[in-house]
């Protein structure tokens, strides 16, 4: 993990930070060609160099959540598209117990998306 990637995990408090701490590695662990990143201040999760996802937290809630590049071509109730028109957003309520296999399986439909040719990589 890089400094600034580092002091991102650190400057959060808390409940925050755990749940960041295991959704980071819930993601590096869904594949070997997934990289980590920091792109306009958050970490940026990457498949083979092409942007999949995101974690933030909620300005308002400052709750936990990931932001799936390509969410226009996700479809999970859970996911918020928002205003947005390409990117979807799924909350996590860091005081509750991950909903791992939920995450995960979105994980995999996101990265399939570079891995079936639908988002193309470089």
């Amino acid at each position: 993990m890089n400094d600034q990637i580092q002091h991102y995990f650190l400057s959060k408090q808390g409940v925050n930070r755990d749940c960041l701490l295991a959704l980071r590695s819930i993601i590096l662990h869904q594949d070997p060609f997934v990289t980590e990143t920091l792109k306009w201040g958050m970490p940026c999760y990457c498949y083979k160099k092409k942007i999949f996802c995101y974690l933030w937290t909620d300005k308002k809630t400052a709750e936990p959540y990931l932001l799936f590049a390509e969410g226009k071509h996700l479809y999970y109730p859970e996911l918020e598209q928002g205003q947005r028109s390409r990117m979807k957003i799924f909350r996590i309520n860091p005081h509750e117990d991950l909903p791992l296999q939920q995450i995960e399986a979105i994980l995999q439909k996101a990265l399939d998306l570079y891995k079936n040719g639908i988002i193309k990589i470089k």
